[in-house]
């Protein structure tokens, strides 16, 4: 027996539209939407966003995101745009952390923070 898929769901704060739509911006596909769920997913990469407003669980969720190319990746973030057209959305440079690892840190439209690395 193995797993074989991980997707978490991901608050999407109070709008669930404007965080479909920064994901998309960003590249992400949605697979499928209903009932205030939606799947994207980049590569082989898949989440499910879910239209829920918690604000201290928001700003407490964190997912981590294993990328190939750690720079390619945050070159890919700058050119989307996302950072300039989403208020409140914030990311942070490729950096070296004391847990070993290089990661872009990147807060969403909702307050999540992503981690790629």
């Amino acid at each position: 027996m193995r797993l074989t898929a991980l997707k978490p769901f991901v608050p999407s704060g109070k709008d669930f539209e404007l965080a479909k739509a920064f994901f998309t911006d960003l590249g992400f596909v949605v697979n499928w939407e209903g009932g205030g769920y939606a799947e994207l997913q980049f590569g082989s990469a898949a989440f499910i966003l879910q239209h829920i407003e918690n604000q201290a669980l928001q700003e407490n969720f964190m997912v981590f995101v294993e990328v190939d190319d750690l720079g390619a990746w945050w070159e890919h973030v700058r050119a989307s745009g996302v950072l300039e057209r989403y208020a409140g959305v914030r990311a942070k440079e490729p950096t070296d952390y004391p847990w070993g690892n290089r990661e872009v840190h990147l807060i969403d439209v909702g307050g999540v923070c992503w981690h790629f690395g």
